[in-house]
């Protein structure tokens, strides 16, 4: 059967409006992607059918809102090939995610002297919870370098290794670039020196199928809003074996076992780390596979040699293997400008450093533009783009 985004986009309600009378052309999917009318019915029947609040109540409501909040955690756990519910943790986002391995994992694990390595492409979220551990314990940071096209110089990792090495965080793929990380080699570089990797998967999520047991990470973070569900919620996978020795991240209900003023007891894996009352509505979403890499590989292909077709265009990052993400620079046009003038056309996209300052200070750039894709975006808006790109070009002169 024919893959056809534009039959698919009439699940979007957002996607049909209009700005400034053009019709909305949504290219900032790196940043958060759109929602389908499924996940909006689903929100808006949870608190209009079933809130209540979860595992404390023997009321209906409660039962069923509690049902309805493990059944997601079962599909999150089928739809990353992970061994076991418990292995999932529930999460307000992909930072939480990190902050929560930094401040349990890191503080037991990371001691003066040792080593964290991250990468030059990192996202400033994979960046900071390591520093504020390393700064709080004497620890010290290293960073894998990169190559002009964005691609990591996965030549010098052994390099970087050591017997001080005591954690490995990598982004699956580059928020920036749309490089995606040869993550496979290096797991299992990483493991032949005893050394876990967390994968920050914020962007692979929404455009490659994961299979975390397949992939032998050791932590997985991702957020719902990235990946077409809500804000406020996202997902921490860990292996059980490590999730076990953690100690929790926040106290509060419901990760508790028994309290007295003397000592606490902590509750079973998951729940020792989902103190409180979590987003139980951003929970109850399908999370439903759909094959569509293919044509999203055909997009970014025809988007790439449009844009390589823009007068004194300049894509930034050439890596051999990218998602939907194309960044780019316009002759000396400042990219808030190029962002500015395309939104007057209806066409959004990011600009800035993208929360990745230290790979701009690589490239010696300020800022890029960004045009970021999903399975909802088609040819047509594309043209546009380079249509509104070419607008640019003749304002600026």
């Amino acid at each position: 059967m024919k893959y056809e985004p534009k039959i698919l986009r009439q699940d979007f309600p957002i996607l049909q409006q209009q700005f400034k009378g053009n019709q909305l052309v949504y290219l900032d999917n790196a940043a958060t992607t759109q929602k389908p009318k499924s996940v909006i019915d689903t929100l808006q029947q949870y608190y209009a059918e079933d809130n209540a609040n979860i595992h404390r109540g023997v009321h209906y409501l409660s039962e069923r809102a509690t049902e309805k909040y493990e059944q997601a955690r079962k599909k999150v756990q089928q739809f990353i090939g992970a061994k076991e519910t418990q292995e999932i943790i529930f999460v307000r986002g992909t930072t939480e995610a990190i902050n929560l391995v930094a401040q349990t994992f890191g503080k037991k694990n990371i001691k003066a002297g040792d080593e964290i390595i991250l990468s030059t492409l990192e996202h400033h979220s994979n960046i900071v919870p390591w520093q504020i551990l390393a700064e709080g314990v004497g620890a010290n940071l290293r960073i894998l370098p990169i190559t002009d096209d964005g691609e990591l110089q996965l030549e010098q990792l052994p390099k970087l290794i050591n017997s001080k090495t005591r954690m490995l965080s990598i982004g699956h793929v580059s928020n920036a670039l749309g490089t995606v990380n040869p993550v496979h080699e290096i797991i299992k570089m990483a493991h032949e020196h005893g050394v876990p990797v967390l994968l920050d998967g914020a962007q692979s999520i929404p455009h490659l199928k994961i299979d975390v047991q397949a992939i032998d990470c050791d932590f997985f973070a991702f957020s719902g809003h990235k990946l077409f569900g809500p804000t406020g919620i996202g997902v921490l996978y860990g292996k059980k074996s490590l999730l076990e020795t953690m100690p929790p991240y926040q106290g509060g209900g419901d990760m508790i076992r028994e309290v007295t003023f003397e000592k606490t007891t902590y509750n079973t894996l998951p729940y020792k780390f989902e103190a409180g009352t979590p987003n139980i509505a951003g929970t109850i979403n399908s999370l439903d596979w759909n094959a569509v890499q293919h044509y999203e590989k055909e997009l970014l292909d025809y988007a790439t040699h449009a844009l390589q077709e823009v007068p004194c265009l300049k894509i930034i990052g050439q890596a051999k293997e990218k998602v939907g993400v194309i960044s780019f620079i316009l002759k000396d046009i400042h990219p808030h400008d190029i962002g500015t003038i395309l939104d007057q056309s209806g066409i959004a996209i990011r600009t800035g450093h993208h929360c990745t300052m230290p790979l701009m200070l690589r490239l010696g750039l300020p800022a890029t533009a960004r045009a970021s894709f999903a399975f909802y975006n088609t040819r047509e808006e594309v043209d546009k783009l380079v249509e509104g790109l070419n607008r640019v070009i003749k304002l600026f002169g």
